[in-house]
């Protein structure tokens, strides 16, 4: 009987530390979260202001790749927040030109702020119910490996064609993509499955920023229509 009190002593202690580790992570995550944003934001404007024009694809590709391979790699050193700021950075510059492109419309303000307010209802709505529900979104995992494989077949193929309708459907896939994602990313920190809050915060940004340009463009081209 000893034994037994003393194994269910420490189940509960365990189950505590990991509740106690969840909750650091995430709250770590979201501060974190909100304040690349906020930084991101930033690197954005700059970006318009300064009249940037739109990076080279293959320019792109490497810096993105290479700055969040760099971030995965020093996740666990004191360059990891740097690390995360030049990637979230960096993304912001990006988005610049595209933004500026959607500005120059006569309802380029319109549709910037409904794909914003669209992206913050939908990460709000899907990071919210995967902490609430504490449901178990692993199961998504296979799903995204094959979605990415997919789309970025998708890319490739429009890099050298131009099929009617096949970017509205690689921004669609990927708005659908990047949804799943969140609630993935989100039941991995519920879980333990990610207790690296950096990491954690890249992946979620990645999901936003995927999130935002793919309603971005399908509100341009739903706009046009009018």
């Amino acid at each position: 009987m000893a034994f037994e009190h003393s194994d269910k002593v420490n189940t509960l202690h365990s189950s505590a530390a990991h509740s106690v580790e969840v909750n650091k992570v995430i709250r770590n995550t979201f501060m974190l979260l909100g304040i690349t944003l906020g930084f991101s934001a930033l690197t954005a404007v700059a970006a318009v202001a300064m009249g940037l024009e739109r990076m080279n694809i293959f320019v792109f590709l490497i810096g993105a790749f290479g700055l969040l391979f760099l971030t995965h790699k020093l996740q666990d050193s004191i360059w990891g927040l740097p690390a995360a700021f030049a990637f979230t950075g960096f993304m912001g510059l990006t988005l610049g030109p595209l933004v500026s492109n959607y500005l120059s419309l006569p309802n380029g303000g319109q549709i910037v702020m409904t794909a914003l307010s669209a992206t913050a209802l939908i990460f709000v709505g899907l990071s919210g119910y995967a902490l609430t529900s504490k449901k178990d979104f692993s199961f998504l995992s296979g799903f995204l490996f094959a979605g990415f494989i997919i789309l970025m077949g998708a890319v490739v193929v429009s890099l050298f064609t131009e099929i009617a309708g096949l970017q509205l459907m690689i921004s669609a896939g990927f708005a659908l993509f990047a949804s799943a994602a969140i609630l993935f990313e989100t039941s991995q920190i519920v879980h333990g499955g990610q207790r690296n809050y950096i990491v954690a915060t890249v992946s979620l940004y990645v999901s936003i920023y995927n999130l935002f340009t793919s309603l971005l463009h399908l509100t341009g081209f739903l706009s046009s229509d009018d």
